[in-house]
C-alpha cells in the first residue's frame, strides 16, 4: 500500500515535471527568449507610455478650457456661442467610439500628411479623453457651493480670480479621483493603436504570437504588463489623494 502511494507520487512528480517543461519553460524561451522577442513587448510598452502621458497632457488641458466655458455659462449665463460648441463637440466625441476617432483622424485627417503615427495617436486620444474630462472638471466645479463664490466677490475677487484662487483647488481634490480612473481607462484604450500600424504593447504581443504560433504566453504577459502598470497609477492617485486630505488639516 505505501509502496503503491510512493509509485504514485513519483510518477504524478515526474508528469508535473515533465509537463512544467514543455508547457511553462520552453514555451517562455520560445516566445521571449529566441531572437530576443521580448524586445516586441518592451518597446511596445514605451511606445504605450509615450501615447498614454502626452494624451492626458492634451485631454486635461483641453478639459479643463472646455469645463471653464462650461461652468461660466452655468453660473453667469455668459459665453454662449463658445458652450455650445463645446456642447457639440462633447455630444460628438462621447457618442462615437475612439477607434473610429482614430481612424478619422489617421485616415481622413492626415491623409495626405506625413506624420509620426505616435502624434496621430496622441492626438486622438487626447481629444477623446478631454471630452470625458471636461465633464469630470466641470462636475467639480458645480458641486462647490455658491457660498464660495459669494465669498470670494465679497472679498473682492474677481470672477477669473474667485475660480482660480477658490473654487478650481476644492473642484480638483474632489475629482481626483475620476481622473485617476480616466488616465487609466485611456492607458488601456490605447490598445486600439495597432489598427494604425503602431507597435504599442498589444501589437508586440500579437508580434510574438504571428512568430511562435502561441498566443496563451503573449497575451499573458500584455495582460500582467497591464494590470501591473493599473495598480502602480492606482497606488500613485491613492497616495496624492492622501496628502491632499492631509494638507487640509
Amino acid at each position: 500500500m505505501v509502496s503503491d502511494i510512493s509509485v504514485w507520487f513519483t510518477e504524478t512528480w515526474e508528469n508535473f515535471q515533465q509537463w512544467f517543461q514543455t508547457q511553462i519553460v520552453d514555451k517562455f524561451i520560445l516566445n521571449f527568449i529566441v531572437e530576443e522577442r521580448w524586445r516586441y513587448l518592451w518597446d511596445g510598452l514605451w511606445v504605450t507610455l509615450e501615447i498614454t502621458l502626452f494624451a492626458v497632457l492634451v485631454g486635461i488641458l483641453l478639459g479643463f478650457l472646455i469645463a471653464i466655458v462650461r461652468a461660466t455659462h452655468d453660473k453667469t449665463g455668459k459665453l454662449r456661442f463658445f458652450n455650445a460648441i463645446c456642447k457639440i463637440y462633447l455630444t460628438v466625441i462621447r457618442g462615437t467610439p475612439v477607434l473610429v476617432q482614430l481612424l478619422i483622424i489617421n485616415f481622413v485627417v492626415f491623409q495626405s500628411v506625413s506624420i509620426n503615427k505616435v502624434i496621430v495617436a496622441v492626438i486622438a486620444f487626447g481629444i477623446n479623453s478631454g471630452a470625458y474630462v471636461a465633464e469630470i472638471f466641470r462636475s467639480g466645479i458645480m458641486s462647490i457651493d455658491n457660498g464660495q463664490f459669494e465669498a470670494g466677490r465679497s472679498l473682492g475677487f474677481s470672477y477669473a480670480s474667485t475660480m482660480i484662487h477658490i473654487i478650481i483647488p476644492q473642484a480638483f481634490k474632489n475629482v481626483l479621483p475620476a481622473l485617476g480612473n480616466e488616465f487609466i481607462v485611456l492607458l488601456k484604450e490605447t490598445s486600439v493603436s495597432s489598427y494604425i500600424a503602431l507597435e504599442e504593447l498589444t501589437r508586440g504581443g500579437d508580434l510574438i504570437r504571428s512568430r511562435t504560433f502561441d498566443a496563451f504566453m503573449p497575451l499573458l504577459a500584455v495582460a500582467l504588463i497591464y494590470l501591473v502598470l493599473v495598480m502602480i497609477f492606482t497606488a500613485m492617485v491613492n497616495a496624492l489623494e492622501r496628502r491632499l486630505r492631509n494638507s487640509d488639516h
